[in-house]
């Protein structure tokens, strides 16, 4: 049984839930996932150590069969689910740039305060940009130095694979930069296929490029979004980003507390 206690804060009245919270089915479901991308990792190591040339399909994309086929084929319908409004099972976060997720405020909204955040917001993201870019830079002299190959180019995409959910379940270092709340109010969460496959950059292959591109895509549509729609991404205009509208319960850093914020 948990019991509620109810504190003054400035002018809002805040509610917090001591005792022990369910876990819900969206962070459930990504729980599975974090484990489910653990074992590819696991397995995309292995291969690349005792079976590397299970990767020739970077080279050849339609030889012979690899398990690498079922990864691409995974990771292609995740880019899709971000492309399309999708009604159920994909969070908020990510969704947030379609109308059918837009819930107006009640009393409307103030322009200027919209325009201050999203600039605010995407000088932040772009430093984000940056330094990731110069991380992946590195990676690529890496390989031109003869460190790296094509067969751990992917496998180190497989492991940002699992640092994304790192980021969304444990913690999240682009918060540092970002100063956002959570992973439904984030100003990059579809930026994630794009950083993931940006070492694919210094990859030859169908394999390579098309996933490189797929995230571009996915990239170029969100940033159009929210140059077009960008009251979609505020919680001051769109009230389905509200801590108090939240269903996906999907972050752990500040939803043990703010969820419950009225």
């Amino acid at each position: 049984m948990s019991e509620r206690k109810t504190v003054e804060n400035d002018t809002k009245i805040v509610t917090y839930h001591s005792g022990k919270r369910k876990v819900s089915p969206m962070r459930k479901a990504y729980i599975l996932k974090f484990i489910g991308r653990c074992m590819v990792l696991g397995l995309c190591i292995f291969l690349g150590i005792l079976k590397p040339q299970e990767f020739d399909i970077l080279q050849d994309f339609t030889g012979r069969f690899s398990v690498l086929h079922i990864l691409w084929f995974v990771w292609m319908a995740d880019m899709l689910l971000q492309i399309f409004y999708v009604k159920n099972h994909v969070p908020l976060g990510s969704q947030k740039l379609f109308q059918q997720r837009y819930i107006p405020v009640k009393n409307g909204f103030d322009g200027h305060a919209l325009r201050g955040y999203i600039s605010r917001r995407t000088k932040s993201a772009y430093q984000v940009f940056v330094i990731y870019a110069v991380g992946i830079t590195v990676l690529g002299l890496l390989k031109k130095a003869g460190v790296l190959n094509d067969v751990w180019m992917l496998v180190i995409c497989v492991f940002f694979y699992v640092c994304d959910l790192i980021c969304v379940l444990i913690w999240c270092p682009f918060r540092i930069f970002m100063k956002t709340r959570c992973c439904t109010e984030c100003r990059i969460f579809n930026w994630d296929h794009l950083m993931m496959f940006s070492p694919l950059v210094f990859v030859d292959g169908f394999y390579a490029k098309s996933l490189l591109v797929m995230s571009i895509v996915v990239f170029i549509l969100w940033e159009y979004r929210i140059m077009a729609y960008p009251e979609r991404f505020w919680e001051g205009s769109n009230e389905a980003l509200k801590c108090s509208s939240c269903t996906d319960k999907l972050c752990s850093q500040y939803c043990s507390k703010k969820r419950y914020e009225n």
